[in-house]
C-alpha cells in the first residue's frame, strides 16, 4: 500500500496495535465473566451483567471521561499506578483500554452464548468423575467453545479497531502517539485537501475489518468441524 503517506501508515500500525493488545488482555477476563454469566448463580448476578454491557448504551465520550476521571495522572486508579511507572492518560495503552472496554460486551456476549450452548450434562458427568471445575472446564467446556471464543475475540478486535469517542475523550488525538484509524480520519476530514487521505483510510478500515470477518467465519467454521468430528 505505497499510497499511503507516512502519517496514514501510523494511524494503521498504531491501530493495528491497538487492537491486538486490547484484544488479547480482554479475552481471559472475558472467557470468566461470561461462565460466571452463563453457569453461575449468585446474588449480584444481574448487576455485573449490566455493568459489562453498560458501554454499549453509554456514549462512548462518557465512558471515555470516566477513564480520564479514574486513570488520569490524579485519579484514584492512575495515582497508584503511576507510582509503578504505569500510566495511561494520554498515552497508545489508553488506546488500548479504552478500546478493550468498548469491545469487551461483544467478547463477553458471543462466548456466554458459546457456552450456554453447551450440554451441562457433560460438564456435570465429568465433575462426577472427580474433576475438578477447573479441569472440567479445561477438557469439557472450553473446546467447546472455541468457536464462540474465536468470534468474540474477533468483534472485539473489529470494535477496537473503529473505537473512537472513549477513544479520542481518554487519550486524545496525539499523532504517531495516539492518532488511531477514526480519529486519523476525522483530522483529515478536518483540514482543506485531507479529503484523499480520509478515503484512503477508510478503505484500509473496509478491508482490515471484512478481512477480520471473514477469517473468524472460515476460522470458526473449521473449528465446529473438528470439534464435531471429534466428539
Amino acid at each position: 500500500m505505497d499510497w499511503l503517506g507516512p502519517e496514514e501508515w501510523q494511524a494503521v500500525r498504531l491501530s493495528l496495535k491497538v487492537a491486538f493488545w486490547a484484544t488479547v488482555f480482554s479475552l481471559p477476563p472475558g472467557i470468566l465473566v461470561a461462565h460466571l454469566l452463563a453457569r453461575g448463580e449468585f446474588a449480584g448476578k444481574q448487576v455485573l451483567n449490566g455493568l459489562v454491557h453498560l458501554p454499549l448504551v453509554l456514549p462512548p465520550v462518557v465512558t471515555g471521561y470516566l477513564l480520564l476521571v479514574g486513570f488520569g495522572p490524579n485519579g484514584p486508579l492512575g495515582a497508584p499506578l503511576s507510582v509503578l511507572g504505569i500510566s495511561f492518560a494520554f498515552r497508545w495503552s489508553g488506546a488500548a483500554l479504552a478500546a478493550a472496554i468498548m469491545g469487551f460486551p461483544l467478547m463477553v456476549r458471543a462466548i456466554r452464548l458459546s457456552i450456554e450452548t453447551v450440554d451441562p450434562k457433560l460438564e456435570q458427568a465429568a465433575a462426577t468423575l472427580g474433576a475438578s471445575r477447573f479441569w472440567v472446564f479445561a477438557t469439557v467446556t472450553l473446546p467447546m467453545i472455541l468457536p464462540g471464543i474465536l468470534a468474540g475475540a474477533i468483534l472485539a478486535f473489529a470494535k477496537a479497531m473503529g473505537e473512537f469517542g472513549a477513544t479520542i475523550t481518554f487519550v486524545s488525538n496525539i499523532p504517531g502517539q495516539t492518532q488511531t484509524l477514526p480519529s486519523a480520519i476525522y483530522s483529515f476530514l478536518q483540514v482543506p485537501g485531507g479529503e484523499g487521505a480520509a478515503l484512503r483510510l477508510v478503505v484500509v478500515s473496509i478491508m482490515i475489518a471484512m478481512t477480520a470477518l471473514i477469517t473468524s467465519e472460515i476460522l470458526a467454521r473449521k473449528l465446529s468441524k473438528r470439534i464435531g468430528g471429534g466428539s
